[in-house]
């Protein structure tokens, strides 16, 4: 269950690192021997305590480049073992003090803990098991993305004598890594990360054999072409899939929403007014962190700190807005949530699931997320208002400055929604149309008040 502050905080920082000290391996750089030698021995430390500090798989991608420059005679045995312990000895100094001061146990290592509980108690597969080639069939394409990567530049280097070798040095140790991961059943394109530059790099020499050579056959020249294109191409539809992509994080939108709904039905008589949110495991999955959550600005008062610990919960968190303290709880455990009584503190509930929620609860609002796309034929509604059946807009065309303004706020909705409507204009009808469907639900609780009917606003 990975959220957007996992990946950029441990998986980016381990990449940094990782390309860092694969970019020591690279074969053909004019050195010297003892500058080549400390190279790879920087290379070794780095990625051990890389492996140490961020993620432990990649002891897995250590093992096989350890092994070529063994094989290759490149460091003695005994220089390698000193540069682990070196970078063993850097990783766990810098860890284990630095997290056990915020996680608050000592010692704490977070990574070996990570190890024991997703290798040794085999409880990876608990978020889900996918087939041993996923990686090589799935993954891997979809990270490299530009079709000819795969099937023309690196096939290219492996069949060309003057390329073989330095890409064989390249490809050898990061596919054994990839081949060394597979049998672990959960799998996620984040773990197997670290291989794309490499193998982007042996895709570029690849590439750069042919342009080099686009004016002495045709077959070259139109492969440069080929290959421009495919540049193009694949930078427009990364562009689109970025757009669609935030469609992706129903929960943060949903928890944006709900900061600006809770003053709107604040119970009277709360100096200051507590709100208590939970939120469900499919909001914390699609965006839901502590970077959305608002800070405190000061302690809470002693009758809310009384209310936050009456029935302490996994990940209960306090905050205040303006005048409001918000207290979250993100709490799992399936026992704690069929009893009536825990659901009797909240006051909002973020839910994909409106039957697990106990109680009387008003919808205040559902966020919807991608649910993939459709092709669109002429004659289906757009939608987005209007009818665009033949080719015409019944509201006429939108005016250039309202277009500006939807641009303006942000609205991504209102902007996919304008590239349709004049889309399909251009193609008599035919579009096709990002799906969406209902995901994250806003709950609030109904409250009975003197002189209202049950379910009215607080």
């Amino acid at each position: 269950m990975a959220t957007l502050a996992d990946v950029f905080s441990r998986h980016l920082g381990s990449l940094e690192s990782v390309t860092i000290a694969l970019a020591k391996l690279l074969p053909g750089k004019e050195s010297s021997s003892r500058a080549r030698s400390n190279d790879l021995r920087t290379s070794l430390s780095l990625l051990t305590a890389t492996g140490i500090i961020f993620r432990s798989e990649l002891a897995l991608l250590l093992i096989p480049h350890t092994l070529l420059i063994l094989l290759r005679r490149q460091l003695s045995l005994h220089s390698i073992i000193n540069s682990g312990l070196r970078g063993a000895l850097i990783g766990v100094l810098t860890t284990v003090p630095i997290d056990s001061l915020f996680w608050r146990r000592f010692p704490l290592w977070p990574e070996l803990s990570g190890f024991s509980y997703n290798i040794l108690h085999s409880q990876s597969s608990n978020w889900g098991t996918s087939a041993w080639h996923f990686y090589l069939t799935s993954a891997l394409p979809r990270l490299l993305f530009n079709p000819l990567i795969t099937i023309l530049c690196i096939p290219l280097c492996l069949a060309h004598p003057a390329l073989r070798r330095p890409a064989a040095s390249i490809l050898i140790p990061n596919i054994a890594f990839v081949a060394l991961y597979s049998p672990q059943p959960h799998k996620e394109w984040r773990f197997i990360v670290y291989v794309i530059p490499p193998l982007l790099t042996v895709a570029a020499m690849g590439a750069n054999w042919i342009w080099t050579r686009r004016s002495k056959t045709l077959i070259y020249r139109l492969l440069s072409l080929a290959l421009l294109g495919s540049v193009v191409v694949s930078f427009a539809a990364s562009a689109f899939m970025l757009a669609i992509s935030r469609l992706n994080y129903p929960g943060a939108e949903a928890l944006n929403r709900l900061h600006a709904l809770a003053p709107l039905h604040l119970p009277p008589g709360t100096q200051p007014p507590i709100v208590h949110v939970h939120m469900d495991t499919l909001s914390c999955m699609t965006g839901v962190t502590r970077f959305l959550q608002i800070p405190p600005s000061s302690p809470l008062p002693p009758s809310a700190v009384g209310a936050a610990t009456r029935k302490p919960t996994h990940g209960a968190a306090e905050a205040r807005s303006r005048e409001i303290f918000y207290v979250y709880d993100k709490s799992e455990n399936e026992t704690l949530l069929l009893d009536p009584l825990f659901w009797e503190r909240f006051d909002w509930v973020l839910a994909e699931s409106v039957e697990r929620v106990i109680g009387r609860w008003v919808i205040a609002e559902t966020i919807d997320a991608y649910a993939g796309v459709k092709i669109v034929r002429p004659g289906e509604g757009s939608g987005m208002g209007g009818d665009i059946e033949s080719g015409r807009d019944e509201k006429g065309t939108r005016a250039i400055g309202e277009v500006v303004q939807i641009l303006k706020k942000g609205d991504w909705k209102g902007v996919l929604g304008v590239v349709e409507r004049y889309g399909r204009l251009a193609t008599r009808g035919w579009w096709v149309k990002v799906a969406m469907e209902p995901k994250i639900r806003i709950m609030r609780r109904e409250k009975r008040i003197v002189g209202q009917v049950m379910g009215g606003d607080w």
